[in-house]
């Protein structure tokens, strides 16, 4: 079987840093590689795959502002398009344009909708309900307009992250700089605990960051920066818990999943999709306000930190996305 990953092109992939659809695309790539597929990975120039590598940029868009966004993706989505017949089956993982092409090409197309931008979106995906073949990464995440092949959960590299058994004495915020990912609710939950906390991502909102989280830096509360794989590894393993108190129904949350894999509990606010990847009061808390929260705290050594592990090694893992994707590829090819 000859498969089409096509990535974004915003960041490397994987990505250096961030870049949660990159990781997945880079993750799917390499799973269905070792599964005997035959992939071609279409995304930036700087990229890392053990299959073909197929580019028309040599950096993305985010690392190299002297292009523009729209005329990269533009040239990026074309040029697999143009490319359709070689392959058996296209695996979109670049949002709702590639759609538009569909009709246009011969071969099957695979969407993996990795959440909504806006409601305003939806009219494309509707459009194309009937040859989308769409999948979702949480059952949480899914538009009643819209017809699903399945959910698929986002898999991670799990030999990639080290469990600890032993943390120590601090709580880490994991993720962008936005109201949505909810740093300021973990600065006042941090506070209210009276814990240190690690703050760990990449700057998204300027503003957001200048007015209510800089202000509130202290020796007990620091950021520290994005975090690469080795440092996130430190990170996520000696944390006590991760807080996760977000303000927007979430389609995954990698660093959910990333900080179990290393052990390490996750309280999180109920929304979206934490239900299906927190187990509540075994391998974290879910909870709706800032001050349940901070009772949660006192409860984390109830959990236990391998189950956290064996869970999410048994959900999130590249080898079962990889494997459940190739059921779908080989269910749409009638196969």
């Amino acid at each position: 079987m000859k498969a089409a990953i096509l990535a974004p092109v915003a960041w490397r992939t994987p990505p250096r840093h961030y870049g949660p659809w990159e990781q997945v695309a880079s993750n799917i790539a390499e799973g269905l590689i070792k599964l005997g597929v035959d992939v071609t990975l279409f995304a930036t120039g700087d990229s890392i795959t053990a299959g073909k590598l197929v580019s028309i940029c040599e950096k993305g868009y985010e690392e190299d502002h002297s292009q523009d966004a729209k005329v990269l993706e533009c040239l990026h989505i074309c040029n697999l398009m143009e490319r359709a017949s070689e392959f058996d089956i296209i695996h979109n993982n670049f949002d709702f344009l590639p759609l538009t092409y569909t009709g246009l090409i011969n071969t099957p197309m695979i969407t993996t909708i990795h959440g909504f931008s806006s409601p305003r979106i939806i009219p494309v995906y509707k459009k194309y309900n009937s040859r989308g073949h769409y999948v979702s990464i949480s059952n949480a995440d899914r538009s009643p307009e819209l017809e699903y092949m399945a959910t698929v959960y986002n898999g991670l590299d799990t030999k990639d992250f080290k469990f600890t058994e032993q943390p120590k004495d601090y709580l880490l915020y994991f993720g962008r700089i936005h109201h949505d990912k909810g740093p300021v609710e973990a600065m006042e939950i941090a506070k209210k605990a009276k814990k240190k906390l690690f703050i760990a991502g990449i700057i998204q909102d300027e503003n957001y960051f200048k007015e209510k989280v800089e202000p509130q830096l202290n020796e007990q509360i620091q950021y520290i920066g994005p975090a690469g794989p080795d440092k996130r590894n430190e990170l996520l393993g000696n944390a006590l818990a991760l807080l996760h108190p977000i303000n927007f129904a979430e389609p995954f949350g990698m660093s959910v999943a990333e900080a179990m894999l290393c052990g390490t509990p996750v309280i999180a606010f109920n929304k979206g999709s934490m239900p299906e990847l927190i187990q509540h009061e075994k391998t974290g808390f879910l909870v709706d306000t800032v001050d349940e929260a901070v009772d949660m705290i006192t409860q984390l050594g109830s959990i236990d930190r391998k189950y956290c592990r064996e869970w999410a090694n048994s959900q999130f893992s590249k080898e079962k996305m990889a494997a459940d994707y190739l059921g779908l590829y080989k269910r749409i090819l009638g196969d």
